[in-house]
């Protein structure tokens, strides 16, 4: 049984500012979303997206070790799999340049509601990225109809200003929003990030997360007006590609499974540490629960440091 889904999936080739090279890295987003989801939940999570017949067995050994199912990976034969550089500066930034071209592109990257496995319609919830200028709504739409909870991530920040109608057609059907502090000034306007808050929520968000990198996350619930400010896990940043996915699969699984916006964010930090700690996925290993309950012990009681010092005047 599938209680948690998700889509995307893209291999890189990693090329660092000193020349350095990492080839073959399963990336786009969608497995690093679904670790954070399997880091919380003992039930299924599965992954959607399409692949070529040449996508690489170390990438599918890795899902099989992680035990993420892959019913929804549409397998074909007419398009290799997704390929794209990814140039890391010194200073951490990321620029993507795509290797595969053409119709490939648009093929796999497409999710349609006929393109859901059914044993994923029954899902608790699901987890995707979104241009925001074109985000799919009508898979949102469709999952929510359903009863399935949704949460949205933007892939980049927007390219242009959207109207008041395209930003409440994006965050209305989502259960959650997760923006980072650029991506949300982008759509928003600037300013600080308790208004970047409010203003999301007023376009119609019901649960806003605002990523914001080392300075950890606030999240924001409309209903009952609560904001929690969530410290990043102290660790060792090597790499912070994929920590926001998987800060977004285990918010969603926190927020479903306990109700608690607080400690779902801190699952959802405790995820992120697990991204950054090394180039590409963690390694599937069989105390990785126990080592996530240790992180979120040891986060539990600086969780509200950050609202007593900035939020008291907003």
């Amino acid at each position: 049984m599938i209680d948690y889904f998700t889509h995307s999936v893209i291999i890189d080739d990693i090329v660092f500012h000193d020349g350095r090279t990492l080839m073959g890295v399963l990336g786009g987003g969608g497995p690093q979303t679904a670790f954070g989801m399997k880091l919380w939940t003992q039930g299924g999570v599965g992954l959607c997206g399409g692949v070529g017949l040449d996508f690489p067995p170390e990438a599918q050994a890795w899902l099989d070790g992680m035990g993420i199912d892959t019913t929804g990976l549409r397998r074909d034969p007419a398009h290799r799999s997704l390929r794209a550089w990814q140039i890391i500066e010194e200073d951490g930034r990321r620029t993507q340049v795509w290797r595969t071209q053409g119709a490939t592109i648009p093929t796999h990257l497409a999710l349609k509601p006929e393109q859901v496995p059914d044993a994923y319609w029954s899902a608790r919830g699901f987890h995707f990225g979104v241009h925001p200028e074109s985000p799919n709504l009508r898979i949102m739409q469709a999952l929510q109809t359903r009863g399935v909870a949704v949460s949205v991530e933007p892939f980049r920040e927007a390219s242009r200003p959207l109207t008041d109608r395209e930003l409440r057609e994006m965050l209305t059907p989502c259960t959650i929003f997760s923006p980072n502090l650029v991506e949300a000034e982008t759509l928003v306007g600037s300013g600080e990030p308790m208004t970047l808050l409010r203003r999301l929520t007023d376009a119609g968000a019901s649960i806003v997360a605002l990523r914001m990198g080392a300075e950890g996350s606030l999240v924001h619930r409309a209903a009952t007006n609560e904001t929690h400010h969530i410290p990043a896990v102290k660790t060792t940043v090597v790499d912070p590609v994929g920590a926001g996915n998987a800060y977004c699969g285990a918010l969603l699984v926190g927020w479903l499974e306990t109700g608690d916006l607080r400690r779902a964010g801190m699952y959802a930090s405790v995820a992120a540490s697990f991204l950054v700690e090394q180039h590409g996925l963690p390694t599937p290993h069989p105390q990785m629960r126990e080592r996530a309950m240790q992180r979120l012990a040891e986060l539990s009681d600086a969780a509200d440091c950050y609202m007593s010092r900035h939020c008291a005047s907003a």
